[in-house]
């Protein structure tokens, strides 16, 4: 297959050389001094105890790559707007478009079973752009698991997990989901197909809409949060919450929040990517993670007092750091 990976970070990175050592013939879009220094050298992937060198093509440029038949969008859903605009180029008519992001994705709504079938979610999409340049039509949605970090220019270290969950948003067991799970197990990862994907967003979700902006007000890692009693306290408020909210749209928790934040803890000393956002200045996964729930729960007319109240604090703390928008 032709494979695009739009948003060639750490995670972007680690799937592209993955599929591209297991023979798929594989772009990655990326920027900067990171593109610079795979152009020059391919791109060094640091993964459970072996480092290799994936000689992929890189640009900047979706001009240069053509159309595909799948594209990751691997960006932070901050950047997907502009994603959304500079994408056409790598568009076929069949082209399959992988939503492999955190937190709630504008699709969300696309084929769902219920009453809000094909709703926009306005924190994520308010002017109907993603929907528009990014047919929900063509998405698989994806869930990502493992941890990685650019540690320099051109070097990807992928820490630990290796499962990608995908699923059609209604549920199907479609050609194409078949085909990517295939690629993505003979690239070396875990990647089921999953009949109801917004369990598996809400599952991972669930995580990230607590843990991540308690870290980036606390600075605490994610086993320091998790075994604080005041800040576990805070987490578990906020989950049950959230919890609240996902089964009131039809989501299914299969685990309890206890064992989800035992999840969290068994981490270890790792600081979310929301703080390390604001560590280097970079726009902050508020709206995805945080905000959408809140919507989502006025939606369902469900309260969301901590998580309300959680968020005051982290986009003011994001402002003043120049992370989030005035």
């Amino acid at each position: 297959m032709k494979i695009c990976v739009f948003g060639a970070g750490a995670i972007g990175g680690l799937i592209g050389a993955r599929l591209a050592q297991a023979g798929e013939e594989v772009t990655l879009i990326a920027r900067g001094a990171h593109l610079e220094a795979m152009r020059r050298n391919g791109l060094t992937l640091q993964s459970e105890g072996r480092t290799t060198i994936a000689q992929i093509a890189a640009t900047d440029d979706p001009r240069a790559a053509g159309p595909q038949d799948v594209v990751f969008l691997a960006v932070k859903a901050p950047g997907l707007g502009a994603v959304a605009a500079a994408i056409g180029p790598l568009l076929g008519p069949e082209t399959t478009l992988v939503t492999a992001m955190n937190g709630i994705p504008y699709w969300y709504f696309h084929r769902h079973p219920g009453p809000h079938a094909d709703r926009r979610i306005a924190c994520l999409d308010p002017d109907g752009s993603l929907w528009r340049l990014l047919a929900p039509e063509r998405v698989v949605g994806c869930v990502v698991y493992p941890a990685a970090v650019i540690e320099a220019p051109g070097r990807v270290r992928h820490d630990f997990g290796n499962r990608l969950m995908l699923g059609e948003p209604d549920g199907s067991d479609s050609p194409r989901a078949k085909r990517l799970a295939e690629a993505l197990i003979r690239a070396g990862f875990k990647a089921p197909l999953r009949r109801r994907i917004r369990d598996d967003i809400w599952l991972k979700l669930w995580g990230n809409l607590s843990l991540n902006p308690v870290s980036a007000l606390t600075h605490g890692t994610l086993k320091a949060i998790a075994e604080d009693p005041g800040t576990r306290a805070v987490v578990r408020r906020m989950m049950v919450e959230a919890q609240s909210v996902g089964e009131a749209l039809g989501a299914r928790f299969d685990v309890d929040i206890e064992t989800r934040i035992g999840w969290a803890a068994d981490v270890g000393e790792h600081r979310s990517s929301m703080l390390q956002d604001l560590e280097q200045g970079r726009p902050m996964e508020i709206d995805a993670l945080v905000t959408a729930v809140i919507e989502l729960g006025g939606l369902v007319g469900i309260e969301t007092p901590f998580i309300d109240a959680v968020r005051a604090l982290v986009v003011q703390r994001a402002r003043l750091a120049g992370c989030y928008p005035s």
